[in-house]
């Protein structure tokens, strides 16, 4: 099986108290989730604070519009520092996403690691050449821009809390 890697940092011009806020509550993921997507939150255990064990169900439509059950798992916590979600049921062979978060004198650098596999062997990965790793890369990219506007926005004072 071949495991992909993307990595993204990002710098919000906001807190650390603030970024772990927006990021370590499951709901603010529909916010920096690609519309055509389809994303659509069916369950969060626990309540709206991430924590190690935690498990969310998703609906997301993946090629051609087929919508799909995606179950994820918080397996690691750091406060305020790091957590690790990771696919328990869904439509990779392997989902492994770490977000990182850390002050610097511009904010907070946030940076995203995730580890994937497609499965179906040679025909997934043919299935990522074709688009897989493209949507992966839009994803991030809409994510990016989504936060740099809505956090320009929050430090304007033209947000009300999250």
């Amino acid at each position: 099986m071949k495991i992909y890697n993307l990595q993204r940092k990002q710098v919000l011009p906001i807190s650390l108290d603030d970024a772990w806020d927006f990021f370590s509550n499951p709901k603010n993921l529909s916010k920096i989730t690609p519309g055509e997507m389809g994303f659509d939150i069916q369950y969060i255990s626990g309540g709206n604070k991430t924590y190690p064990g935690q498990i969310i169900t998703y609906k997301i439509k993946i090629l051609g519009g087929v919508r799909v059950t995606w179950v994820t798992e918080i397996t690691h916590v750091g406060d305020k520092n790091y957590f690790v979600d990771e696919q328990r049921f869904g439509p990779y062979a392997l989902w492994h996403h770490q977000h990182h978060f850390s002050t610097t004198d511009a904010g907070v650098e946030m940076i995203d690691e995730v580890n994937y596999a497609i499965p179906f062997g040679l025909i997934g990965q043919l299935a990522h050449w074709l688009f897989v790793e493209r949507q992966v890369n839009a994803i991030f990219d809409h994510r990016y821009n989504v936060l740099e506007t809505y956090f320009a926005k929050e430090k304007a004072g033209m947000l009300t809390t999250v």
